[in-house]
């Protein structure tokens, strides 16, 4: 799925208010996470509705302490591997929080400002979907070409950049099989000669 504009194309677009313009325009790091709202559950509409501040606080208990936030992701990839679009990937999302990045020889905070988020419909214990894996590595090789500040290793997840905060997108996630998917993703996208 091409990018236009910022925008998957082939991704379903809700747009969030949780967003911004990126202070130097710089797009270089893909920062991986995961969700489950409720927590442990999957489908409908709740993650839709906490990014875009429509969140009922009465809907479930858990709601009454995340409601009042106002964050975002550029993209959803649910169990099924539909891919939901929240913000272009120019702007910038509200997904990382207080995290730190080594980038190179200097540690980097406000990763935000130059990071694009995935969220995975899932949690750190439960298995993620094929489908995911096969959406994520499409969108992940189309980003790379895309974006030339993106490369395989400014690949990471929450859990590596607030370590002590976060744990996502867990032990679940299978970081091998997902770099193998993207290498077949590299060699389904090489032109033939």
């Amino acid at each position: 799925m091409p990018i236009r504009q910022g925008w998957l194309t082939g991704a379903r677009r809700v747009p969030s208010p949780n967003c911004d313009d990126r202070p130097d325009g710089e797009v270089s790091l893909l920062l991986l996470h995961s969700i489950s709202l409720p927590p442990g559950e999957f489908g409908g509409e709740y993650i839709e509705r906490l990014f875009t501040n429509r969140l009922d606080p009465h809907a479930h208990p858990f709601f009454g302490e995340i409601a009042h936030l106002r964050v975002s992701a550029h993209l959803l990839i649910r169990r099924d591997g539909e891919c939901v679009q929240f913000v272009p990937f120019h702007r910038r999302a509200w997904h990382a929080g207080r995290s730190r990045w080594r980038d190179g020889d200097r540690e980097r905070a406000a990763l935000n400002d130059f990071a694009i988020g995935i969220e995975l419909e899932g949690d750190e214990v439960s298995p993620y979907r094929l489908a995911q894996y096969r959406a994520l590595s499409g969108v992940t090789a189309d980003l790379l070409a895309a974006y030339p500040g993106l490369e395989e290793t400014r690949i990471t997840g929450h859990a590596r950049v607030a370590p002590l905060r976060k744990s996502d997108p867990g032990p679940a996630f299978d970081w091998a099989f997902f770099r193998q998917q993207l290498a077949r993703e590299a060699v389904l996208d090489r032109p033939l000669s």
